[in-house]
């Protein structure tokens, strides 16, 4: 069984097409993978996608229908969904001190490979996957094995 641990920048194209969707979308449903997201992915998926009505990418109506799919999909626990500790916040003050002076490490990305990283420590997994180059670089100097769906 595979296993990966998708950022949100690759969640949001399993409900949006866009570049990179049909390789998200072939991870998610192949019945020999296991997702797991972080709980930050929840606020994030959020956020992401209300930006995509402010821009007039998607309706209010599409926003609400994808918001709907997304929560029946985390009930039907289609996701396995990380917690967010204290200790994944040090682990991101660590990497932000580490990365955002030389590699743009934005807060967000940085948690949530806090995340990963931890997961990958105690439960380790097959690739890190995310659709934002910067933090796949980060991800990748860090030891994980990353996809960027799209691109690679």
């Amino acid at each position: 069984m595979a296993v990966y641990f998708l950022d949100t920048s690759a969640l949001i194209k399993y409900y949006h097409a866009e570049v990179g969707r049909q390789e998200v979308v072939a991870l998610v449903e192949d019945p020999a993978s296991r997702i797991r997201i972080s709980r930050l992915s929840h606020v994030e998926w959020h956020s992401a996608f209300a930006r995509r009505v402010r821009t007039g990418e998607v309706s209010p109506d599409e926003f609400r229908s994808l918001r709907g799919r997304f929560y029946a999909d985390l009930r039907a626990r289609r996701f396995q969904v990380v917690p967010l500790r204290d200790i994944h916040l040090q682990r991101a003050a660590r990497l932000l001190s580490t990365h955002a002076l030389t590699h743009s490490l934005r807060t967000l990305d940085a948690l949530q490979l806090a995340v990963a990283l931890d997961l990958h420590r105690l439960a380790p997994f097959d690739a890190f996957v995310c659709a934002d180059a910067n933090l796949c670089h980060v991800a990748r100097l860090e030891g994980l094995s990353v996809i960027n769906p799209g691109t690679d």
